[in-house]
């Protein structure tokens, strides 16, 4: 069987259904075979309807006797049916479903899943009021006691896609395996072909675990090799830099510095000393909590760097982050003698050649710089590190092409301050080395976190002016830049009109969002480190790195439209000083799973662990969806309920990669399955 032929020429698909199947991702044979049902529904345990017993979840199939729809004076739709078997009739009910009457007809024999109780008016009859799910027998697979349920949109019929899909399957003579023979033997799992039937039409639940457990084994351990060969192919595009044990300004910077590094921070800094010491690129992630002292650790790798010959690059994601750098850094490194220089968009045209003949000549030897950096006009002399901070801002392709500048492989050091659970670092970050530095220096200020409704906001602000009163300065942060059609929220820019016109009328207010130009921003951010700007009403755009340690407040509009990941960065502008702190999130959302996360926040301080939390509830999918870790989406793990698998397809992965011959027998396999989908490969 070709499983690269197109959806389109299967028998019945045509032209039309292939261009809804893509929309599933479905373009090929192949893509087909490895679109997995969503659920299945359990045919093995039929309860007959006489044995019923209320407050049960219960599985029953019959024939449709009546079916009939009404409204209540509400407005509320009832679809009401009777359903038979050999032992007796029970009434179903549906809410607000009306297509229900469409869907169902007289006779039609269904399948269906609910929980039991009593029939409105029945006199103590049972009924299905609860309806978990429901089929038409036709549209199941009789032979099979699990019958797959799909996701499919409204054009494609259940039924179409699962004799479509019985069918190729049927026909599936073999299938290439793509996992090594050795690793399906060691870990007991199932060859391809069985693994595919089992999972569309499993003849029990054992069978099904089995056929699960294979192909997320297999998926996870795919996506590790490619991560590992994608690791492997950049290092061996360029020699590597071994650099020596010279580090005279090493040791002169931290005999410097006004404290001393945490246990955390020498770990790392041991772990990244070594690195460097070797001659393969080093390509590690550091990362670690808002305020762990990430930034110093840099600093330290970047002065080892030139002080063996070579030039140190910084690519910030703002010019506002980039900036604060170079203050930070000239300030420790000009008594050192190293010179320091920016390369930003916003620079003039005179500036920006300056900048460019200083990199190209050498005479800076670290540069710091946004998006800037990657531009084809900009040589250095002799790249020897690249430190990217906040990854998750930047495409794979960006970190590249900047590394790509070197004649030798660079080292490359990657920074966030977003925390990652360990089975999502393998998987976002699995070519990379970590790093995590775990606990704040001594001295921070704890920050309080208080969840609060539009009840509370005049003693919300009450408080505010109260803490700029003492001296301190405070942030309204906002969800969006201005009024939209689709989203009922109130706009940033209306809260500033608000709030400097009312109750904070008598305080210097300043309004900061993305469509301002850089110059502008940059002014507004220097008159609020100045202490001008006692209150600055903003967007998500100060959720990076702005250092501001006499701001001690933070109230945050709409907190529900933001991810715990973000809340926790924003919340990380605060609590930078000597003051105690305090973030308040706005939210009158009454969604429980919203009320939950927030109510997270409120509890936990630590980003690991708040990390770790909004796994569970947002699930990997929309974790994944946050970042930009140019990964194809996963069709049937999930890396935080499959943690032990993924650690295990880590291993057998490393294993298997190290046999060269094996790398590309798994890339081949890696392009049939992901097409141009695994970014990481194509990129290298």
């Amino acid at each position: 069987m070709n499983f690269e032929q197109g959806i389109q020429f299967i028998k019945g698909v045509g032209p039309k259904k292939a261009q809804i199947l893509k929309s599933l991702g479905i373009e090929n044979i192949y893509d087909l075979v490895t679109y997995y049902p969503k659920r299945y529904s359990d045919q093995s345990e039929v309860t007959p309807i006489a044995m019923l017993n209320p407050n049960e979840t219960v599985n029953i199939a019959g024939r449709i006797l009546t079916i009939q729809e009404k409204s209540t004076h509400r407005g509320m739709k009832i679809t009401t049916a009777i359903l038979v078997d050999t032992t007796g009739s029970i009434q179903i009910v549906w809410f607000n479903q009306p297509f229900i009457k469409k869907t169902l007809k007289i006779n039609d024999e269904i399948f269906v899943k609910g929980k039991t109780g009593y029939a409105y008016g029945g006199y103590g009859q049972l009924a299905i009021k609860q309806v978990i799910n429901y089929f038409k027998s036709e549209d199941s697979n009789a032979q099979y006691k699990f019958a797959p349920l799909y996701a499919l949109p409204e054009f494609i019929k259940p039924k179409f896609f699962r004799t479509m899909m019985q069918n190729i399957i049927d026909s599936m003579e073999s299938i290439p395996n793509a996992l090594p023979q050795n690793i399906i033997d060691k870990y007991n799992l199932l060859d391809k072909l069985t693994a595919l039937q089992q999972i569309h039409f499993p003849n029990n639940k054992q069978d099904l675990t089995v056929a699960r457990q294979t192909l997320i084994f297999e998926e996870l351990f795919l996506i590790q090799c490619g991560l590992i060969y994608m690791r492997k192919l950049s290092q061996q595009k360029k020699a590597g830099i071994r650099y020596l044990s010279n580090d005279k300004l090493v040791a002169k910077l931290l005999q410097n510095l006004p404290f001393a590094l945490t246990a955390d921070q020498n770990k790392a800094w041991h772990e990244i000393y070594s690195d460097m010491e070797k001659n393969i690129p080093m390509q590690r992630l550091l990362q670690g909590d808002v305020g762990s002292g990430k930034t110093v650790i840099a600093m330290l790798a970047l002065i080892k760097a030139v002080e063996n010959g070579y030039q140190g690059a910084l690519m910030a994601p703002t010019e506002v982050l980039a900036k604060q750098h170079l203050q930070s850094f000239e300030l420790l490194l000009a008594p050192l003698g190293i010179k320091v220089g920016l390369l930003t968009g916003s620079l003039s045209a005179k500036e920006h050649r300056i900048a460019l003949e200083n990199i190209a000549a050498g005479d800076w030897q670290i540069v710091i710089g946004t998006h800037a950096l990657i531009q084809d006009k900009v040589e250095f002399n002799k790249l020897g590190l690249v430190v990217t901070d906040e990854q998750h801002r930047f495409g794979v392709a960006q970190r590249a092409r900047l590394e790509n500048k070197a004649t030798a492989m660079p080292d490359v050091l990657v920074m966030t301050a977003t925390p990652i659970p360990r089975t999502m670092t393998l998987t976002v970050y699995g070519d990379l080395d970590v790093s995590s530095i775990y606990h704040l220096p001594p001295g921070r200020q704890p920050i309080r976190t208080f969840l609060r409704t539009e009840e509370a906001r005049p003693k919300i602000y009450k408080f505010v002016h109260d803490q700029i009163d003492a001296g301190r300065q405070a942030y309204v942060v906002c969800p969006l830049i201005e009024l939209s059609d689709n989203i009922k929220s109130t706009s940033v820019e209306e809260i500033y009109d608000e709030l400097s016109n009312g109750v904070f009328h008598d305080i210097k207010c300043a309004l900061l969002h993305g469509k301002l130009s850089a110059n502008e921003k940059e002014d507004i951010m220097q008159r609020f480190c100045s202490n001008e700007i006692k209150l600055l009403i903003s967007t998500t755009v100060i959720e990076v790195g702005v250092n501001i340690p006499n701001a001690s407040v933070m109230v945050v509009e709409g907190a529900d439209r933001f991810g715990l990941a973000q809340l926790h960065q924003l919340r990380g502008r605060i609590g930078r000083g000597e003051y105690k702190s305090y973030c308040i999130l706005l939210s009158n959302n009454k969604n429980d799973n919203s009320k939950q996360r927030l109510e997270l926040m409120e509890k936990v301080s630590d980003g690991f662990k708040l990390a770790e939390e909004d796994l569970k509830l947002r699930g990997p999918g929309q974790f994944f969806g946050s970042m930009q870790h140019g990964l194809p989406d996963l069709k049937i793990a999930d890396v935080f309920n499959d943690a032990a698998i993924l650690l295990q397809a880590r291993t057998a992965a490393e294993k298997y990669c190290q046999d060269k011959n094996n790398l590309y027998t798994i890339n081949k396999i890696i392009q049939l399955q992901y097409k141009n989908n695994f970014l990481h490969i194509n990129d290298v």
